[in-house]
């Protein structure tokens, strides 16, 4: 590395999921699915960010649909002039994981210079623009169309494989020669998807050749591939001709950067011993067959990592690397644990002789149904530096992580100085050393508060699983109502923050004893309130759908008043008053009818506990509520915690039903009989305390947890790996 590439810092990049692929005759847009096609503001966001530069899509597909000289030019010269105002420079892209336009596919030998009259036009158009990525990772686009047969045109041939891959490495090429016939100094970032495969001792060829084949792209780029190239006999095989050879080694067309995206699935690990597996991971190469899992899951040593990749490349070619995509689809401390992992990996490559130009926040908006390869209409989000799912992007504690480390600073969380669950032993989740879920400790837990109750003991588990420093305490050892006690534990522990689950739950109770239910649920929140605000702490409280009246008629958000109709609910609604006086920054989340596979208590553990033993079960047929699954609540829970949110949050699976038609429901999906599910009126089944009769929740700001019918799923799920 020469030493302005040492004394330059490293920048940081962003980048925008654009996938547009194609499943037959179906068309899967990522800018439609996040709002973006629709939101130009988006752009003051990412430059609130503090990038310098942003992977950014003038895609062939969406601009010229038709014909290449039909080109709609509208969005991209609003979003680029836009960018360029703010000072962002693009880094753009041409095709982004698809397979050109409907008038073309990666196997129409006419593709490459197709994509070259496209990219002239958009050079063309935007002169000033210097850095491109015609395609955006072709050894990876290639596998998924023409070996696997995931996307268009749904291929699985090592021939259609070779023309996919041959076909858009040489329109990079001629895409690139067409650009600096206009702008002659204009760069190629070239991406690929980048990991390093590992395997038992029978697949030890295949691991060879898919180790030799993860640099197909940049080595025919770099003019690399002939008779002495590892791979050229396969090639020859598969349809690579002498005349291809010949153009890639007289049009050389090195990268400017070799850009990696390297993401945890990129590993690969390959065993022969497939009855280990399950079948969705099953493949084979004609001569045997093996299992392709990740590597995390299966090798003892684990992932490579960040920086020996970029050690790797960079050795190989002596090219400028960057990290172009850094992205984990996971909770909230695990994505800023793998973005921090990132850019030390990249300081420690730099450090040690690799010319590192930029890690880039990947996905700044997330990105959708990655987790099916893009292949279902479905609705599986993953959060980036903005979280899409309220009214406009909200930014996560992955963008002010950004925002933190882009500004020079170190980052003081605690949350990053606890290993991601890809360092810890129970990511092994194959073979002997598979171990369960073990606590981790740190200098500075979070704090539970309530530990005896459904919730409280919900978030001890799921904190365990997400790898989540706590300590939680019960009624027996904290009394919510002494503030002396609060703050002695407080100076104890030093947590980074509190969770309040306690509370005085039962509702008609609280009808005959209502001092002590206000005490509890009022009171002692307000001292937790008070003690946070005086050691500058953040907390979590809990407040609940009752307190509303139920004669709006439609689903409750966060900006209807509350009307309590009995002791539990005005109770909780003077806790939300008071936590946020004393705390304006506190933050509040009401919920609703709690289930959950994890104690006995709930609604549904008291109806199929009444089904198995051939009871009749009552159920009110004219109380609508939001029945919330417990474990999405508790996670959502923690990644608002960890976002710094505040104020009122409702939080409660996306659906209404009656308490009957819920019981219903559940019946008939866990295979139980219906017959002994009896409807009454919510004032037969219920004590002394009035219910409203209509408290189903929505949420203005956020719409964070999944379909009931899918919690539903979800919650047969987990009790049936229970009991088997």
């Amino acid at each position: 590395m020469n030493d302005a590439g040492r004394r330059r810092p490293i920048e940081w990049w962003g980048g925008v999921e654009c996938t547009v692929n194609r499943v037959r005759d179906r068309w899967f847009d990522q800018l439609v699915r996040s709002g973006h096609q629709w939101r130009v503001d988006d752009l003051e966001r990412f430059a609130g960010l503090g990038l310098t530069a942003i992977r950014y899509p003038v895609l062939w597909e969406r601009l010229a649909p038709d014909s290449i000289d039909q080109i709609d030019w509208r969005w991209t010269d609003a979003r680029l002039a836009r960018l360029k105002e703010l000072g962002i420079r693009p880094i753009v892209g041409l095709v982004h994981h698809g397979s050109g336009p409907a008038y073309t596919s990666l196997l129409d030998p006419a593709f490459s210079r197709k994509l070259a009259r496209f990219a002239e036009a958009v050079a063309r158009r935007y002169p000033w623009v210097q850095d491109f990525t015609p395609i955006n990772e072709p050894l990876t686009t290639a596998r998924f169309s023409a070996l696997y047969g995931h996307w268009y045109p749904h291929q699985r041939s090592d021939a259609a494989f070779v023309c996919a891959l041959t076909n858009q490495a040489r329109a990079i090429v001629l895409a690139m020669r067409a650009v600096r016939a206009i702008t002659p100094e204009a760069r190629l970032v070239q991406t690929e998807d980048f990991g390093k495969v590992f395997g038992t001792p029978a697949t030890t060829s295949q691991v060879a050749h898919e180790n030799q084949r993860r640099w197909l792209t940049w080595d025919l780029l770099t003019g690399a591939v002939g008779n002495e190239h590892p791979l050229y006999r396969f090639l020859r095989r598969s349809g690579f001709t002498s005349d291809d050879e010949t153009f890639f080694k007289k049009d050389i067309c090195r990268p400017d950067v070799v850009g990696l995206n390297y993401y945890l699935t990129s590993d690969r690990y390959l065993d022969a011993r497939v009855e280990s597996y399950p079948p969705h991971t099953h493949g084979g190469n004609g001569t045997i067959c093996y299992a392709d899992v990740e590597t995390v899951r299966r090798r003892p040593e684990g992932i490579v990592g960040h920086e020996a990749h970029l050690i790797e490349v960079w050795e190989r070619y002596r090219i400028p690397v960057a990290l172009t995509e850094v992205h984990l689809g996971c909770t909230r401390e695990e994505q800023l644990r793998w973005l921090y992992e990132a850019w030390t990996g990249a300081h420690s490559a730099r450090a040690n002789g690799a010319d590192v130009e930029a890690v880039t926040a990947w996905a700044l908006l997330g990105s959708y149904n990655w987790n099916s390869m893009v292949t279902i209409d479905a609705d599986h989000y993953e959060p980036g530096a903005f979280d899409v799912r309220a009214p406009s992007p909200r930014r996560t504690a992955l963008g002010r992580l950004v925002t933190t480390l882009a500004s020079g600073q170190t980052p003081a969380h605690p949350l990053l100085n606890v290993a991601g669950w890809w360092r810890r032993p129970e990511r092994l989740t194959i073979g002997p050393e598979r171990l369960p879920p073990l606590r981790v400790s740190g200098d500075r837990p979070l704090l539970i508060i309530g530990a005896s109750g459904t919730l409280g003991r919900a978030f001890q588990r799921i904190c365990i699983l997400r790898g989540l420093p706590m300590e939680a305490f019960g009624r027996s050892e904290l009394d919510v109502t002494d503030a002396t006690a609060i703050d002695g534990l407080i100076r104890r522990l030093h947590p980074w923050a509190i969770v309040n689950t306690a509370g005085y739950v039962q509702v008609d109770d609280a009808e005959r004893d209502p001092d002590l239910c206000r005490r509890v649920n009022s009171a002692g929140a307000a001292n937790l309130a008070a003690a946070c605000r005086r050691r500058g702490l953040p907390l979590l409280t809990y407040s609940s759908d009752l307190v509303f009246d139920g004669t709006k008629g439609e689903r409750y958000d966060e900006t209807d008043t509350p009307s309590p109709l009995n002791v539990y609910g005005a109770s909780k609604a003077e806790a939300e008053r008071r936590v946020l006086t004393l705390l304006p920054d506190a933050l509040v989340i009401r919920t609703s009818a709690f289930f959950g596979p994890w104690d006995e208590h709930n609604f549904l553990a008291q109806l199929f506990d009444a089904l198995d033993r051939d009871q009749t079960f009552l159920a009110a047929h004219d109380a609508v509520v939001s029945p919330t699954y417990v474990p999405d609540l508790v996670h959502a829970s923690l990644d608002l915690l960890i976002d710094q949110e505040r104020g009122i949050w409702h939080l409660a699976n996306d659906g209404e039903v009656s308490w009957y038609d819920f019981a219903i429901c559940a019946a008939i999906a866990s295979g139980r009989p219906v017959d002994l599910v009896i409807p009454v009126n919510v004032a037969n089944c219920a004590g002394p305390a009035t219910r409203p009769r209509f408290t189903a929740l929505t949420s203005c700001r956020a719409r964070l947890l999944r379909p009931l019918e899918d919690a539903l799923s979800a919650f047969l799920g987990e009790i049936h790996d229970r009991q088997f």
